[in-house]
């Protein structure tokens, strides 16, 4: 095998290959540090959960590290502690992600304990209900909390009640109680295997050492029961103006969210409405709505734009904290900000900056083996391919004033949007 190089992350840098159960293992190595990093994902997200049964996917997975068929919970983490390693496991919409990391010489024990985990969970009753009473207490804690109040308004009022991105990842005060430990293991033995997962290790390790590693513990994994990767509806941008409050008695704060849908990572102009995005609400001061709306009037405790941009369509938005006297004015200045987003397009300066930053802050993301391992492990998910870091420099300087403009107009309609509002009671 000839000598890698160490440069970005590439085709010719990263060893990939998939083993005959479906499990892609993406090496790069790092003989410059003195550990390992592990990252990597598998189809068993929320995704997978009827809405009755919402957090089931969640729970599942946090659940994981709290007793396996060989280890139990003090066995677990006894083994991580003793070799200052961690090891994690949690689960998103689509997907149950997981990271550890660990000395490069204690790499083999942390692929044993991700494959127990992973494969031969317990569920312990007395460890469950424990997590299941921190679950619950969490979600009554979100009650009072008026950012998520908004957000979570903002996410079911966008979403329709048929699509799966409506319903609550980590699960409702009503669902968890409901949960058993016969669903989590029913959904565990029907939903976790090994097509489609990815497993991504970054370190001072030998490609083929790691490979021959995972693939002792994990190359016999199998699941026929496994179901096929579901595909996600599109959903129609609102048609007209939308306005939620909730009103949480005792409050001293608003948090406003307004938005409509965004494209998804897949969209061919994602990059250019993500370039555009961080113009409106991220570059500096939180681009041109934190200098508007903070800097200049003083209206918000924070403010930001944010494109989601994920595996479906993701939720384009403005989100801000403010006085409940000033959430009138907020919300105005916000969505003047978007009508002037595609009605003219940004200036060269702006939209020069804007992709120096962009590039520029891509080598900090690869300073650390997890800032490297993070990387590859969205490169495969989204089918970027191995060299979409040596082309991306190009990729973003190649954007047009024309092409951020023209994405801006696609998505956003200051006309039609959903807005959520979550503060006091008295400006219900």
């Amino acid at each position: 095998m000839p000598t890698k190089t160490m440069s970005l992350p590439n085709s010719e840098t990263v060893t990939r290959t998939t083993l005959d159960n479906g499990i892609t293992i993406l090496v790069y190595e790092n003989p410059n540090v003195h550990s390992v990093v592990l990252a990597g994902s598998i189809h068993a997200g929320a995704l997978y959960v009827s809405p009755s049964q919402a957090g089931l996917a969640s729970m599942t997975a946090n659940c994981l590290m709290l007793g396996t068929q060989s280890r139990d919970f003090d066995a677990i983490h006894s083994s991580l502690e003793e070799i200052g390693a961690d090891l994690s496991l949690h689960a998103g919409g689509h997907k149950v992600g997981f990271s550890g990391k660990a000395l490069a010489e204690d790499f083999e024990l942390l692929v044993d304990l991700l494959n127990d985990t992973l494969r031969n969970p317990l569920y312990p009753e007395d460890q469950v209900e424990r997590r299941r009473g921190e679950i619950l207490t969490w979600l009554h804690y979100r009650e009072q909390d008026t950012r998520w109040q908004s957000a979570n308004a903002f996410r079911r009022t966008l979403y329709p009640e048929t699509h799966p991105y409506h319903h609550s990842v980590r699960g409702t005060l009503e669902t968890i109680p409901s949960l058993s430990i016969e669903d989590m293991k029913a959904f565990h033995r029907n939903q976790y295997g090994p097509r489609g997962a990815v497993i991504v290790v970054v370190g001072a390790v030998n490609s083929d050492d790691v490979i021959a590693t995972i693939t002792q513990y994990l190359g016999d994994w199998k699941n026929p029961n496994q179901p096929e990767i579901p595909s996600i509806p599109d959903v129609k941008s609102p048609t007209e103006m939308t306005r939620i409050n909730i009103a949480i008695p005792g409050k001293m704060q608003s948090d406003i969210i307004i938005g409509t849908v965004g494209p998804s990572r897949f969209a061919p102009n994602y990059q250019a409405a993500n370039l555009a995005n961080s113009i409106l609400g991220q570059f500096g001061m939180m681009g041109r709505v934190g200098q508007v709306i903070r800097e200049q009037a003083g209206l918000a405790y924070y403010v930001y734009s944010r494109l989601d941009g994920g595996y479906g369509p993701g939720a384009w938005s403005i989100s801000a904290g403010v006085h409940p006297d000033n959430v009138e004015q907020a919300i105005n200045m916000a969505i003047d900000e978007l009508r002037l987003l595609i009605k003219e397009a940004v200036s060269e300066d702006d939209l020069a900056d804007n992709q120096s930053y962009f590039t520029g802050r891509l080598p900090l993301q690869l300073e650390s083996s997890e800032g490297v391992a993070g990387t590859l492990l969205t490169i495969e998910n989204f089918n970027l391919g191995l060299d979409y870091l040596s082309h991306y420099h190009d990729m973003i300087h190649q954007l047009t004033t024309q092409q951020l403009l023209a994405a801006t107009q696609q998505y956003l309609n200051p006309d039609a949007l959903v807005i959520t509002v979550a503060g006091p009671a008295e400006n219900k």
